[in-house]
């Protein structure tokens, strides 16, 4: 419908926007779908890279804790070295502080290995997961 202008002249009516089609909406929904998928890889990105910047910093607290940590337990076999010094030969002594240290490290050795013979790097349940949709998909064909 046209409208009068106040000079008596009519206007063009303005143009009626058409409904979009199936097509242009599944278009706009692929695009916001993808820009949304998008910016949820920034996001996990941003969190990742925050999240491994603070547990790089734990992990070389760690390390240090680790390396004081030895220290001490040197110093503190020096100091039962000297302390056994005092009621024998200081050579005696030592050996005997360095055998204890070689019965510790082959005891947290043996475990360690046996421990470690335990594990399994397989993702089992993955494997299965997978399996299973294999076996979804071939069944949806047939």
């Amino acid at each position: 419908m046209a409208l009068s202008s106040h000079d008596g002249r009519v206007a063009p009516a303005p143009p009626v926007a058409s409904d979009p089609s199936i097509g242009d909406l599944i278009g706009e929904i692929s695009q916001d779908l993808s820009q949304l998928v998008r910016d949820e890889i920034e996001l996990a990105k941003a969190e990742i890279k925050q999240e491994s910047a603070k547990a790089g910093k734990a992990v070389g607290m760690l390390g240090g804790a680790g390396y004081a940590g030895h220290v001490a337990l040197l110093f503190g076999s020096l100091t039962v070295v000297f302390a056994l010094a005092n009621v024998m030969n200081l050579a005696w002594a030592a050996l005997i502080v360095t055998a204890l240290w070689a019965v510790v490290g082959a005891v947290l050795y043996v475990t360690g290995r046996k421990r470690l013979r335990t594990v399994n790097l397989k993702p089992e349940q993955t494997v299965e997961t997978l399996k299973e949709d294999a076996r979804w998909a071939r069944h949806l064909r047939s």
